[in-house]
């Protein structure tokens, strides 16, 4: 995982929806526990899904927030990093900030249901990576459909395909950033690099979990820039934790939204 600490545009990536995103609440409940599995307990999800929100943290804002930690009575535990508690803060003042806004404008009562006023999002796409726009053209002479070519911190190029309308509505153009969402369904993990097939992106990383299945095993790659990705591999998975294995999906399968 990258030592660099969280930029400004990270911090956006991070708090994108703080008021209404469990990521932030169990990244909260780790820094008073001490703990994932109480964390992910008083959360009330799943231990497996309190990593998941950690890492998705982690991709976003492109620094570790947790660390485990070793011995002790309990044998062990995690703690927030730095960026970890900083970013808490963060959360802190900005949901604070929001609510003094909206109490301006739609009185405390209205503002008191919540920060966001109910504008906040929360989306099932567990992968989302931060990128930049490379490039956004048709695919043929007069398609209706835009390649956006995509430049994550990562190195290793993506490809979204969407309608020419919604590249106008974005605004697409080359070095706006954006953030690339998928889901962990649309994702194929392997253990060796696909042939290059049209229409479809590849991502090359170190095995960071697999959790296993009755049909199939669910991968958490670790990418280059401190980035997770979610895919799906067919049982048995042979790859180990640390070793590489590539993750691909169709360029319909990758989602564009501006920070």
């Amino acid at each position: 995982m990258t030592k660099q600490a969280l930029s400004r545009g990270d911090l956006q990536q991070a708090l994108g929806h703080a008021a209404s995103d469990k990521r932030l609440e169990v990244l909260r409940r780790v820094g008073e526990s001490g703990s994932i599995s109480q964390a992910a307990r008083d959360a009330g999800i799943s231990y497996k899904a309190a990593w998941q929100a950690i890492d998705t943290l982690s991709s976003l804002g492109g620094v570790a927030l947790v660390e485990r930690t070793v011995g002790g009575s309990g044998g062990g535990g995690a703690r927030l990093t730095a960026e970890g508690e900083r970013l808490l803060r963060l959360a802190d003042e900005l949901a604070q900030a929001r609510a003094a806004v909206l109490a301006r404008f739609v009185g405390p009562g209205e503002a008191a249901r919540g920060p966001d006023h109910g504008l906040g999002l929360r989306t099932s796409m567990r992968n989302q990576m931060p990128c930049r726009v490379a490039d956004a053209r048709p695919a043929t002479g007069g398609d209706p459909l835009v390649r956006v070519t995509l430049a994550p911190d990562s190195g290793q190029p993506m490809v979204s395909a969407i309608t020419q309308d919604s590249a106008d509505l974005l605004g697409l153009a080359p070095g706006l950033p954006v953030l690339v969402l998928c889901k962990a369904t649309a994702v194929r993990v392997a253990a060796g690099a696909p042939a290059p097939q049209e229409g479809v992106s590849t991502l090359c990383g170190k095995v960071w979990r697999v959790t296993r299945g009755q049909q199939r095993d669910e991968v958490t790659l670790a990418l280059p820039g401190g980035v997770f990705w979610v895919g799906f591999a067919d049982r048995p998975f042979a790859r180990r934790k640390g070793q590489t294995a590539h993750a691909s999906m169709a360029s319909s399968a990758l989602v564009l939204a501006l920070p």
